[in-house]
């Protein structure tokens, strides 16, 4: 009965996303079709369709839809892609991808975020996708190469072990900057081979990403 809850609000979100410049119509479709608020606590389900980055706990947050959907319309999943996703956090955009994706591959280095996602996932029988508890920034070298590579967390740079899984005609869009601000960079490579980044969106703030190939440290510690 929840789904039917929110049904105005969903739609409400969808006409948001769609003022952001999202006119893929799959894309909105997805937004519609999956419930967000079953992939946060309860205790935002009032906030769940608001176009807002939103607390899962332990200091993760569940980023803006309208951002997730930039995400969607830059790297193009398609059914015969192979996605990795890096950070799972509340699970939501892993069912987006799994919707759109052929097999999503995704770490989350907190295993109760990993565990709420996956008994989300389980209830609405989304069944292609594996989740994996650890350091994000070394990627999911097993089941590499990866069409797609999706990161939701800042890094100070592109993380070579991640670039290094990227099938020839793949993308790889991650935030890079500081801790208190970065820009949405777009890493691709072609069939030969050669590597290509570019700026796809300024002015991000993500929760970083820490490991190996990220930040060595949560923010404030020594």
């Amino acid at each position: 009965m929840s789904a039917y809850r929110f049904v105005g609000a969903r739609r409400r979100l969808i006409e948001t996303i769609r003022a952001q410049g999202i006119e893929d119509l799959e894309i909105l479709r997805l937004f519609d079709d999956i419930p967000r608020h079953l992939f946060l606590p309860e205790g935002v389900w009032n906030r769940a369709y608001q176009d807002h980055p939103l607390p899962i706990g332990y200091g993760q947050t569940a980023s803006q839809p309208s951002l997730q959907a930039l995400f969607l319309q830059v790297l193009r999943p398609g059914p015969d892609d192979q996605v990795l996703e890096i950070g799972t956090g509340s699970g939501f955009y892993t069912a987006l991808l799994a919707a759109s994706a052929g097999r999503v591959y995704s770490v989350e280095r907190i295993r109760e975020l990993s565990m709420r996602a996956r008994r989300a996932l389980d209830d609405l029988e989304i069944r292609n996708v594996a989740l994996l508890v650890g350091d994000g920034s070394i990627g999911w070298r097993k089941y590499a190469p990866f069409h797609v590579i999706s990161v939701a967390a800042a890094s100070p740079g592109v993380p070579s072990a991640l670039v290094d899984q990227l099938a020839p005609g793949g993308r790889l869009l991650l935030p890079v900057g500081t801790l208190e601000e970065q820009e949405l960079v777009l890493v691709t490579r072609n069939e030969t081979g050669e590597v290509r980044e570019e700026r796809a969106l300024d002015r991000c703030t993500f929760v970083p990403l820490l490991g190996q190939y990220g930040w060595k440290e949560e923010p404030g510690e020594e």
